[in-house]
């Protein structure tokens, strides 16, 4: 039942990538449009027009890092439930999160006014390898 429901967070976290990847343009600038309002409450600041352009950019890229960042913490909970997590097992980890962020990208190639970027694979890649050692470090090392 634990695998399971283990199993299923990462399933849930790959469907959630793959839903916000599946955004058209407008969509996606609507969320992060959203958030950025936020943002402008909270430091009660006019930006000007580069400005904004550039808190959105930093908007989507905190989005990627983090929900890849939930992503590799919830595989290693899940891999951890069958084997220990060596150095190898580690590296392959990270392999799945990459190969999962190199599919997200190409998904985005097929999504109207979306485009693959290169660099949002790096920036996933890092969000899901810094999940990963996240959970190693705290979470496996404090229940030795």
């Amino acid at each position: 039942m634990k695998k399971a429901f283990k199993l299923t967070l990462v399933i849930l976290c790959m469907i959630t990538i793959f839903w916000f990847s599946s955004d058209k343009e407008a969509e996606t600038t609507k969320k992060s449009s959203y958030i950025v309002n936020i943002i402008q409450l909270i430091t009660k600041k006019d930006y000007s027009s580069s400005e904004l352009d550039t808190i959105t950019f930093i908007v989507r890229k905190v989005a990627h890092f983090t929900i890849y960042f939930l992503l590799g913490f919830l595989l290693i909970n899940l891999f951890r439930e069958y084997c220990y997590i060596d150095k190898r097992i580690f590296l392959i980890l990270i392999l799945l999160c990459m190969l999962y962020a190199c599919s997200d990208e190409i998904h985005q190639l097929f999504v109207p006014g979306r485009s693959g970027e290169i660099r949002d694979v790096f920036i996933d890649t890092i969000g899901s390898t810094l999940g990963l050692a996240f959970y190693k470090k705290i979470l496996i090392n404090l229940t030795k």
